[in-house]
């Protein structure tokens, strides 16, 4: 499917098993020393940005950082560090097949986080 790329994520709390709400999202391009934010999201009730980050058909190869400030979400957490452990996170990654959809979730709890290229 030619020119149907786009980007997408989404944030599961896996120390609650629920999607996590209100976390803000900052998507930046990297061009060597360059750094141009793209679009700033909070995730809704889903975990879910409201719209993609990068609409179908607009990706471009190259290197991108999705930034999750998690502090804040972990922050009314009762058995979490106070201040939390894990504050921002930041996942750089590089999209070379702009045919393909990049779906990039991050799966996180108070101490932990992992992430995977979904579809």
């Amino acid at each position: 499917m030619t020119g149907q790329a786009g980007l997408s994520t989404h944030v599961l709390d896996t120390a609650r098993g629920c999607p996590a709400a209100g976390v803000e999202v900052e998507l930046v391009q990297v061009e060597g020393q360059q750094r141009s934010v793209l679009k700033t999201a909070v995730t809704n009730s889903d975990g879910r940005t409201d719209a993609p980050l990068i609409e179908r058909g607009m990706l471009e190869q190259g290197t991108y950082e999705l930034t999750f400030h998690v502090a804040d979400y972990f922050s009314t957490f009762e058995s979490a560090a106070q201040p939390p452990f894990l504050d921002i996170v930041t996942l750089r990654f590089t999209v070379s097949d702009t045919r393909a959809h990049y779906h990039i979730p991050l799966l996180v709890s108070p101490w932990s986080y992992s992430t995977y290229r979904g579809s």
